[in-house]
């Protein structure tokens, strides 16, 4: 079972709708906006990657709601590496302020830690699913396989 917590969710609600309104102005948001309120979603050309590679979850004999956390791993996987690459070209990217490098680069790596720790509490829950599930021992094995891949 996936919880999500939803203390203070008015108030990251209203913090992304300021963000997103300071930036259709142009403006640069604080550092404590930045990272103060996070959301994972893939961009559009994660989800297409993401798609195509959930085609063997897809085609597995295992139940839906594996599958569907099977899938949520998958996406927080790719989530790392985009944002682990972001902040490498952040850190090779020559003539960039300090100030606001080191303020993006805190606000990935608070964005990193979220993910990785999303993807843990999934990985988790997937193992107490496939245990609460029954499964055969080849469907351990394909569900094993697929967390991995």
């Amino acid at each position: 079972m996936l919880r999500i917590d939803v203390g203070g969710l008015t108030e990251r609600l209203s913090l992304g709708i300021q963000r997103q309104v300071a930036r259709e102005r142009g403006e640069t948001p604080s550092a404590e906006a930045i990272t103060d309120g996070l959301r994972v979603s893939l961009s559009e050309l994660g989800q297409v990657r993401s798609s195509a590679k959930n085609e063997d979850i897809d085609e597995s004999n295992l139940p839906d709601s594996l599958k569907e956390l099977l899938r949520l791993i998958r996406a927080l996987k790719q989530q790392i590496a985009e944002k682990k690459a972001e902040l490498e070209a952040l850190m090779a990217e020559p003539g960039l302020n300090p100030e606001a490098r080191q303020l993006r680069v805190e606000a990935l790596r608070s964005e990193l830690a979220s993910l990785q720790g999303a993807l843990s509490s999934a990985s988790a829950n997937l193992l107490k699913a496939m245990r609460e599930a029954g499964l055969s021992d080849e469907q351990m094995q394909a569900a094993a396989g697929l967390a991995l891949g």
